[in-house]
């Protein structure tokens, strides 16, 4: 009986109309169901998707829309009409799936019933519509809006995730960027959803492999650099690529205009009134660059800017080609500087952490352009407040800062002046295997020079070193090995006041000689991966070392 082909279709139509009057939303659900089973068009098709539309804006009215099979009816509508004929009653459509989406029943309702399927062919079908002198432009775009609304809500939920990916969905949503750059609405909507996807490895993997997403980015921040709801998703969006992707990293930096337009960012949310920046000399590294920790407008939405910009650019710097680029940039450095000077702690923890491990990524690299290395005593100096303070993450950052900067002679001066050297030998009792490795990076640079060997010993390195490597050894041979190493360098004289006492190297003698047998050493390790790993540090990061040691501390006990 349904369909076009129903014999008494324009009676029962009719008849059905007329019912519209009594003004019942649970009957004019039922009436648009069965009108549109009937396979209207037209301005009936309209007006039916109006009043479905009138419905749906009221919240108390959701739960009409979940025991039938309306929302089947309006995705077919959407899935199967032509929206250059029927643009109006499309829209009218997904403004309907936007306002029911946002509640959590009906948004799984969605979902199962393949809302994000439909919504991609929608937006596939919207593509050849968005070019400025087409006729149906204006209506394109409302209805980008709706629709990008509504996966924006679906994106929340983890089973999307899949689906987001199986259909396509990442790579029509940056198409619909490209055309409609200009819609700070749409942008924003889209931005929504990417910056939540990219949380995931597997969405940020398909949207790194968009061609030319790094680029797009910059072409909207560079747009609406003051849209902050929009430049604050971009950012966190650039910050999970690059976190992930080396091949990221490089397509953002080599994009047309990237540094200028981060720069300018900065500029433009750095506040108001602050004075610029203050020339300075720097210097380069001992570990590996990393990322900083994963995050999440008035001043504070402004300072939110700030935080995912300086972790895009901390990232960035982790790309062997990058980072010197990066290092050498005065601009940038200047800026970075500027954050350390102006900004304290508590109120900007986040950002200082963040400016902090950029700086220490940067500082990896010892090129002569560095301006990180022609400016080292004074970034010592402006990372010093980090490291007084009570966050343990400032701390640690500025104690990796210190680790890559103590390679110059002068800022190893810097830290004995300023008996930062208590502050790093006493990191040692943390109990943290990063912060113990980071602490031990400065002290191996400063056991370079004799007089501070002498020193280092009277704060009671020594002990402290061999608790280290006696409560990290099993699990982390790289610390260990780096343990040994900085016993190795601290022991490099006799007779100057560097030594050990005998107490103390019996006791060392003993743990490494434990740890020196594979079988003793090698035991904590579950699981045949991680033995192999494990197996591997000890045979190349720890034993070498710790057998050098040992024998040197076996010459000085006979």
């Amino acid at each position: 009986m349904l369909g076009r082909h129903c014999r008494r279709r324009a009676s029962i139509l009719r008849a059905l109309f007329r019912l519209i009057d009594l003004d019942s939303a649970q009957l004019n659900l039922r009436l648009a169901q069965l009108t549109l089973a009937l396979s209207i068009s037209g301005n009936n098709l309209l007006n039916i998707c109006k009043l479905i539309f009138k419905i749906s804006r009221s919240e108390s009215n959701d739960v009409l829309f979940q025991n039938n099979s309306i929302i089947d009816s309006l995705l077919r509508v959407l899935r199967f009409e032509d929206v250059l004929l029927s643009g109006e009653a499309v829209l009218y459509c997904v403004g309907t799936l936007k306002f029911l989406s946002g509640n959590s029943a009906v948004l799984r309702l969605l979902l199962a019933k393949d809302c994000v399927g439909v919504a991609t062919v929608l937006l596939q079908k919207l593509h050849p519509l968005a070019q400025p002198d087409h006729t149906q432009i204006n209506i394109t775009g409302h209805i980008l809006v709706q629709l990008t609304a509504t996966l924006r809500n679906l994106s929340d939920l983890p089973e999307a995730r899949p689906l987001f990916i199986s259909h396509g969905s990442l790579a029509e949503l940056c198409q619909v960027l490209i055309h409609h750059q200009g819609d700070q609405d749409l942008c924003t909507n889209i931005a929504r959803v990417f910056s939540k996807l990219s949380s995931y490895s597997e969405c940020c993997l398909a949207l790194a492999q968009v061609p030319g997403c790094c680029a797009l980015f910059i072409e909207l921040l560079s747009k609406h650099q003051q849209k902050q709801d929009l430049v604050v998703r971009v950012l966190f969006t650039l910050g999970n690529l690059t976190s992930r992707s080396n091949e990221s990293r490089e397509l953002l930096f080599t994009a047309k205009g990237c540094m200028a337009v981060l720069l300018g960012l900065y500029r433009t949310y750095r506040g108001k009134g602050h004075p610029p920046p203050a020339c300075i000399p720097d210097a380069p590294p001992a570990k590996e660059p990393r990322n900083p920790h994963s995050f999440g407008m008035d001043s504070q939405e402004s300072e939110d800017v700030l935080v995912k910009l300086v972790r895009v650019l901390a990232n960035m710097a982790i790309h062997p080609a990058v980072g010197p680029s990066l290092a050498s940039n005065t601009q940038l450095v200047e800026a970075l500087m500027e954050m350390l000077d102006l900004r304290t702690m508590p109120e900007s923890e986040e950002l200082l952490v963040n400016v902090a491990a950029t700086i220490n990524n940067l500082s990896f690299y010892q090129d002569d352009g560095s301006v990180v290395r022609d400016r080292a005593l004074t970034v010592a100096r402006l990372v010093l407040k980090l490291l007084l303070s009570p966050n343990t993450d400032g701390m640690l950052e500025a104690t990796r800062v210190f680790g890559n900067l103590s390679q110059s002679r002068e800022v190893r001066d810097f830290i004995l002046q300023n008996k930062v050297h208590q502050i790093v030998v006493t990191l040692l009792d943390s109990k943290s295997p990063e912060v113990c490795f980071s602490a031990c990076g400065v002290i191996t640079n400063l056991a370079l020079d004799p007089a501070n060997r002498t020193t280092l010993t009277q704060e009671g390195v020594h002990t402290k070193l061999a608790d280290c490597l006696r409560d990290f050894g099993p699990v982390d041979w790289q610390l260990a090995g780096l343990v040994c190493r900085t016993l190795w360098n601290l022991s490099e004289d006799s007779g100057t006041g560097t030594e050990m006492d005998h107490r103390e190297r019996v006791a060392l003698q003993e743990v490494l000689s434990n740890y020196l047998d594979r079988e003793e050493a090698l035991q904590w390790t579950a699981g045949d991966a991680m033995r192999d790993f494990h197996q591997a540090c000890w045979e190349m990061e720890f034993l070498p070392v710790a057998q050098r040691l040992r024998s040197r501390i076996q010459a000085q006990i006979d």
